[in-house]
C-alpha cells in the first residue's frame, strides 16, 4: 500500500538569491516544487540548509508557502546556500557560492522510500556539482519511477560526464535554447531545433524533450511529435524563476494528462506570468495567472 501523500518530489538546491535591492528565496527545484504545489500537485522537497539564521528563514518561507519541509536536512558544518545575482536589464547573471549545505544532501531510506513511492521525480543538474549530493541523486535515480531533468548549465558547475549520466537516467528533459546549442556542439547535432531535439531524443531515449526560448516561447518533442508555442508578450518585472514556473505548469498538465499543445500553452502562460512579478515564488491563484493575456 502506498501511503505517500506526494505526487511529485523535487531534489536539489534551496538558497537565497542576493539581489542588489533584496534577498529572495530561490533554487530551481524549490521554485518548481512551490508552483506545482500552487497548481494542486502535492510536492515534497529534498534539500539541505545550514543550521544558521538564513537556513531558518528559508525554512520559514518554504513552510509559509505551503510546502512540506520534513525532507530538508540541516547541516551543522556548512552554510545555507547563497547566490549573488546581478540584473542587467531583464537578464540575470549568477555567482553561485560553494561549498554550501545543499552540496551535502544525505541519502537515507526515508528519502529513498519517498522518491520510489511518488509518481514523478524532478531534479536539476546543478546539484550534481558536488560529489556527495551527486551520489545521493544517483542512488535515488535507481528507484524513481518517472524522472524529469531540468538542465541548468552554469559555468563552472557542470561536467559533461555527469550530465551524460543524468540524461541516460531521464524520461523527460527540459533545457533552454542555449543549452540545446551546447549539447548540439558536444554531439554534433545538425539541423534546426526540431531536428536537433529529435537527434538528442534518439541518442538518450527520452520520451519528452522541452526547449524553452525565453520570451519567444518553447517547443516540445513528445513521442515523435513536435509542438511549439510563440509565448506571451508581457511587461517583465524580472525573469527570475520564469523557467521553473514554466516547467511546473507543463508537468501539472502532463500528469493529468491533457493534449500536448494545451500543456505547452499553459506552461508558456505560467512562465510569462511569473516574469511579470518580482522573484520566483510570487503569491497567486489560478485566476491571477490566467488573466495575464
Amino acid at each position: 500500500m502506498n501511503n505517500n501523500p506526494f505526487t511529485a518530489v523535487c531534489f536539489g538546491e534551496v538558497l537565497w538569491d542576493i539581489l542588489p535591492h533584496a534577498s529572495l528565496p530561490g533554487g530551481a527545484p524549490m521554485n518548481v516544487a512551490y508552483h506545482l504545489n500552487q497548481l494542486g500537485v502535492p510536492t515534497a522537497m529534498i534539500s539541505r540548509v545550514g543550521n544558521d539564521s538564513l537556513g531558518e528563514e528559508l525554512l520559514q518561507f518554504i513552510s509559509s508557502r505551503g510546502l512540506d519541509v520534513s525532507f530538508i536536512q540541516k547541516d551543522e558544518t556548512h552554510d545555507t546556500g547563497t547566490v549573488l545575482a546581478t540584473l542587467n536589464g531583464n537578464n540575470v547573471s549568477y555567482e553561485i557560492l560553494e561549498p554550501v549545505a545543499w552540496d551535502f544532501i544525505q541519502y537515507s531510506m526515508q528519502v529513498q522510500k519517498l522518491v520510489s513511492s511518488a509518481k514523478y521525480f524532478i531534479f536539476g543538474s546543478l546539484v550534481a556539482r558536488s560529489e556527495k549530493s551527486a551520489q545521493t541523486l544517483f542512488e535515488l535515480l535507481e528507484t524513481a519511477p518517472y524522472k524529469i531533468l531540468d538542465i541548468n548549465l552554469r559555468k563552472p558547475h557542470y561536467e559533461r560526464k555527469i550530465l551524460e549520466y543524468l540524461m541516460q537516467h531521464t524520461d523527460m528533459l527540459k533545457l533552454n535554447s542555449d543549452e540545446l546549442q551546447l549539447l548540439g556542439e558536444w554531439y554534433g547535432l545538425r539541423g534546426n531545433e526540431n531536428e536537433q531535439m529529435q537527434a538528442l531524443q534518439q541518442k538518450f531515449r527520452f520520451n519528452t524533450i522541452i526547449t524553452t526560448r525565453g520570451d519567444k516561447g518553447a517547443a516540445v518533442l513528445h513521442d515523435g511529435a513536435y509542438y511549439e508555442h510563440a509565448g506571451f508578450k508581457v511587461q517583465v518585472a524580472d525573469t527570475i524563476g520564469s523557467g521553473d514556473a514554466f516547467l511546473a505548469g507543463f508537468i501539472s498538465k502532463f500528469i493529468q494528462p491533457v493534449a500536448m499543445a494545451e500543456a505547452l500553452e499553459f506552461a508558456c502562460r505560467m512562465g510569462a506570468f511569473v516574469a511579470t512579478k518580482h522573484g520566483a515564488c510570487p503569491d497567486y491563484n489560478a485566476a491571477d495567472m490566467v488573466s495575464i493575456v
